[in-house]
């Protein structure tokens, strides 16, 4: 085994190398040494003996990312092959209400997204440019995220809040019920519990709050619309952003189909979870010119 550093991407040998980390500290000398993990697709983070970890193969590495970017294509364009015929129908309706084929402009959700995590913050922006959501973010630890909510909630007036960065059941913890069973969950939930302080009502901010493993049960019972994780499992990183744009794009007079919107995640329904929320898509007539 060749010397693991900070930055290298490895595996978990003692996990059949199932998830891909990147190296983000090492702590300790000698046989005690341990390195700080951050999951490359999955919002995770672990710690990890430097003996169990082994380097991805850069052939291996090369394959990985492909798949990566050849999946959150599949979903962009799914996501709008499904948006076309949507709009298709909403504008064949309007029109058959004697709109006379004039234009009309949109106007969907804006985001106001808080994360933990840099990398993956600056991934959820791109894409939520990509899929034409109007989106600002902020990089704020877990922990702090409930002292800067309420000010940043005042400022931007966004339609939906999404809070997320690294979670997951704390090692030797099996009581899935207790706060304390959990590295950030708690936090999620304070952050959660001011959210709506500010707005109460669930269709006025739709708020999509937790990572990987979260306390799915408290999050929803603290006045999250969307969280994760039911089952506890891993969540990936682009999953918030394709919850919001169903928000962002559902029209206001109708509700999410929970169901279908869980399916275009990527995690799926065994990660993510929900309550029904009236959607944030509007329709505007007619479109200026100008």
């Amino acid at each position: 085994m060749g010397k693991i550093s900070i930055g290298d991407i490895v595996g978990r040998k003692s996990y059949q190398m199932d998830i891909f980390f990147k190296v983000v500290d090492i702590v300790g000398e000698g046989p005690q040494a341990r390195a700080l993990l951050k999951g490359l697709d999955v919002r995770l983070c672990a710690d990890a003996p430097l003996a169990d970890l082994e380097p991805v193969p850069l052939e291996r590495l090369r394959a990985f990312r492909q798949e990566l970017v050849r999946r959150n294509q599949r979903c962009l364009g799914d996501v709008c092959s499904r948006r076309n015929k949507e709009r298709a129908v909403l504008l064949k309706y309007r029109n058959d209400e004697g709109a006379d084929e004039a234009p009309f402009f949109e106007i969907p959700g804006s985001v106001l997204h808080l994360d933990g995590d840099e990398e993956y913050l600056e991934i959820c922006l791109n894409t939520y440019k990509q899929l034409d959501i109007k989106a600002t973010g902020f990089c704020i630890a877990e922990e702090e995220i409930h002292l800067r909510v309420r000010e940043l909630l005042e400022e931007h007036q966004p339609d939906i809040l999404v809070l997320t960065g690294h979670d997951g059941l704390l090692k030797g913890k099996r009581d899935f019920q207790s706060l304390a069973s959990y590295r950030n969950s708690s936090a999620f939930v304070k952050a959660v519990q001011t959210a709506r302080q500010y707005e109460p009502d669930l269709d006025n901010l739709v708020i999509i709050a937790g990572a990987c493993q979260s306390h799915y049960e408290a999050l929803i019972a603290a006045g999250a619309n969307f969280a994760s994780s039911p089952q506890r499992v891993l969540i990936h990183c682009l999953d918030p952003v394709l919850l919001s744009e169903r928000v962002a794009y559902t029209p206001i007079n109708q509700t999410v189909i929970i169901a279908d919107v869980l399916k275009s995640t990527i995690t799926g329904v065994s990660g993510l979870g929900g309550i029904e929320t009236r959607g944030k898509y509007r329709l505007g007539f007619p479109k200026s010119p100008y």
